[in-house]
């Protein structure tokens, strides 16, 4: 995934993003897939919930017009809105279901295996592009430039991911989808909202039928409804 971050590595970001990775459960060392993929949900969910829980919240201030002008503005700026309508923020800032941020999780991190899941924290494949700002690939090309973005911990990784979710271009359809659901008072699933996943992965509508087989196998959209 294309997602440029305004983050810069450096000594102390490495040293706290190296201890907070011992509150991380070594999903490497768990070789029963069953178990691991327990672990797995276990540890992520909560984080989720909480992320999904703050922009509900957030939802709420903008709804009873209880955020001052200055507040709105920085929304807006946050999440690169055109227009200042109550209606474009919400549409903008709205939940990202459990179950596509599990399954989408499960497959960057290759269940919490990769290293830079491990050990930075990203579990979701987020590219940087400032020289420094995250970790090169070992097998990078010649000519690419990006970095895998580094973040303090698992929380910092999913509240960045649902930031972009709600604001970059390429999921335009994906909110477009979740407006629809909202609008006719459909719930709001991770199958549903995963069809505007397409620009997510270079394999395009393949990506989503990965990231749809792992909530149906793992009977992960039990898990929506918690929100």
């Amino acid at each position: 995934m294309l997602l440029v971050i305004p983050i810069q590595a450096n000594e102390f970001w490495g040293l706290k993003s190296w201890i907070n990775s011992f509150k991380t459960p070594d999903f490497g060392q768990i070789k029963d897939t069953s178990q691991r993929k327990v672990v797995f949900f276990n540890y992520l969910l909560p984080i989720i919930e909480k992320e999904n829980k703050k922009i509900k919240l957030l939802r709420v201030l903008i709804k009873n017009n209880r955020l001052n002008k200055i507040q709105i503005s920085k929304l807006i700026k946050k999440y690169r809105l055109k227009k200042s309508t109550k209606k474009e923020l919400l549409n903008a800032i709205d939940i990202i279901p459990n179950s596509m941020v599990l399954a989408q999780a499960a497959i960057e991190s290759n269940w919490g295996r990769s290293r830079f899941s491990k050990h930075w924290h990203n579990y979701f494949g987020i590219w940087c592009f400032k020289p420094g700002c995250g970790v090169v690939p070992k097998q990078r090309s010649e000519n690419a430039t990006h970095e895998i973005a580094i973040f303090f911990s698992a929380s910092k990784s999913v509240e960045y991911y649902m930031l972009n979710i709600n604001r970059h271009f390429t999921y335009t359809l994906l909110r477009k989808i979740r407006q629809y659901k909202r609008n006719n008072h459909l719930p709001i699933t991770g199958i549903a909202l995963s069809e505007g996943l397409g620009g997510y992965s270079e394999i395009g509508f393949d990506y989503v039928k990965q990231v749809q087989s792992i909530i149906r196998y793992n009977k992960l959209e039990q898990y929506d409804f918690l929100i």
